[in-house]
């Protein structure tokens, strides 16, 4: 096989060069004997999972041939010669099949070909489908056709692509040596399926809202600035999909939704990448109470598209998505927390919250730090799906004063395995109270404080034609992945999640 060539020393190379003139020599030998060794096309009939699927444990015997004609491609990841007899294992997008090469049944012509196969190439063969001596189902092949040739080898045998980050930065290895990326894939296309199907089933439309803004809103979260040299004016890109989507329930599109990727200018770590997929729908004449029911349906068909169950392992414990969840409140559960009663009215917030660890910036008036006594003694700790209601006023700029106390909104948080997943809001549709909240980020943008709300006059115009009484939820799709398919970070659910670039 030509994984030996590989090995041999040659003085003055070092191995990975000697590995990569064998291989460009192989691929010379290959054009040398008329064949291309990056063919235009190939017509596969089957997969490996069609067949080892028509053909389960039982159905043939050992060393029979099922007279099943079969054509299947896919890139070579094991390779045993022996003599006349050249075992290869393809792997297809659905799996792995053994193909069984012998010089009697290919001629001794076409079976030199195996002598310029590495591991990594990707070829295409025809054969019968038939089971080995040994029992593995395998196509014998009559035909074998180099596809590509890999110029480069894959990762070694052993070893493997064992490093995080580097099974992040050459993500295409990483999904052709180890099945859990794939798995990945799989189950973000399930759940974006699902989400969809259950949305225009209910009558909500699909819409797309620019991504690159003048004015950046929906969120409190620095964005990446860019400039448009045509317009010669500097555009963001989005860090929510909000403002524009309810411009739509002002324009009578009463029920909408998108899926898309937002861009935040922050820190990286197991639950933030700066790009990432969200997932915004907004209801006229709905609230946060019409909102908790589609989070937690969307949830639960999201849970059994990739798990086939709402109860599950994550992180080494069971989680039970099963509705209804728990419902408990920002202020109720920060007094359990520190042992006493704590309210927006409290003159001491900033001394309770440095006796319990939690640093204050003097910018901070009280909604922010019971906000970040919040998230730094309760969030982490709330494991069954629950519902954290009623937000201060100051750290929910779109949302709608409380019905029954207009010191908080009518907002929640969905936290589920301790990762937050979802905001939502009674959408705020008084023009003045918005431009009054406005108002009063810029203020606090004044002070220093640089993730505060822009000020926004177009919405505000927006809202002034009226938009009905709506309510609106946020659902970070990333982080939903993370849950539902236990992975260890949200950049594992990122394909190609960002990187300092490397040395050198």
């Amino acid at each position: 096989m030509g994984e030996g060539r590989e090995f041999e020393a040659h003085e003055g190379l070092s191995r990975e060069a000697e590995v990569l003139r064998a291989r460009r020599e192989s691929m010379e030998r290959l054009r040398a004997s008329g064949i291309e060794p990056f063919a235009l096309r190939f017509a596969p009939d089957t997969t490996a999972a069609d067949l080892h699927a028509e053909f389960p444990e039982g159905t043939l015997a050992n060393d029979e041939a099922s007279g099943r004609r079969a054509t299947a491609a896919g890139r070579v990841v094991l390779a045993r010669r022996h003599g006349k007899l050249t075992f290869l294992v393809i792997r297809d997008r659905t799996g792995d099949l053994q193909l069984f090469c012998e010089e009697a049944t290919l001629g001794p012509q076409a079976y030199a070909m195996m002598e310029e196969v590495d591991l990594g190439d990707i070829v295409g063969a025809s054969g019968v489908v038939v089971r080995t001596r040994r029992g593995e189902l395998s196509l014998k092949i009559d035909s074998l056709t180099m596809l590509t040739k890999a110029l480069r080898p894959l990762p070694e045998k052993w070893h493997g692509l064992k490093d995080p980050d580097l099974q992040q930065r050459r993500r295409y290895l990483h999904l052709i040596a180890d099945p859990t990326p794939h798995f990945y894939a799989e189950s973000r296309a399930k759940v974006l399926r699902a989400i969809r199907s259950a949305l225009d089933s209910r009558g909500y439309l699909e819409v797309e809202t620019p991504v690159l803004q003048a004015v950046a809103g929906g969120a409190l979260a620095k964005p990446f600035t860019t400039h448009h040299n045509v317009l010669d004016m500097d555009l963001k890109l989005r860090i929510s999909l909000e403002l524009y989507l309810k411009r739509l329930l002002v324009g009578g599109l009463e029920r909408v939704y998108e899926i898309g990727r937002t861009f935040r200018n922050e820190g990286v770590d197991r639950e933030h990448n700066p790009e990432f997929t969200m997932l915004e729908l907004y209801e006229a004449y709905g609230d946060y109470e019409t909102m908790m029911r589609m989070a937690e349906d969307l949830i639960a068909v999201c849970a059994e598209q990739v798990r086939a169950s709402l109860a599950f392992s994550f992180r080494g414990r069971e989680l039970d998505l099963t509705p209804p969840w728990r419902r408990i409140t920002v202020l109720g559960s920060v007094s359990e927390a520190v042992g006493e009663e704590v309210t927006l009215e409290r003159t001491d917030l900033a001394s309770l919250a440095e006796r319990h660890g939690v640093n204050v910036d003097p910018k901070w008036g009280p909604g922010k730090i019971v906000q970040e006594l919040f998230e730094k003694l309760v969030e982490k700790s709330l494991w069954e799906p629950t519902f954290v209601c009623d937000f201060p006023r100051e750290v929910s700029p779109l949302a709608r004063p409380h019905r029954e106390n207009p010191s908080l909104t009518e907002h929640f948080d969905v936290v589920i395995g301790g990762v937050e997943l979802a905001t939502a809001f009674s959408e705020l549709t008084d023009p003045d109270e918005q431009r009054a909240k406005f108002e009063l980020q810029a203020a606090q943008r004044q002070a220093g404080d640089e993730e505060t709300h822009p000020f926004d006059e177009d919405f505000l115009t927006a809202l002034e034609h009226g938009m009905p009484p709506a309510g609106g939820i946020g659902i970070g799709i990333d982080r939903l992945l993370m849950v539902l398919t236990d992975a260890p970070s949200l950049r594992d659910l990122i394909m190609f999640p960002h990187h300092r670039p490397e040395d050198g």
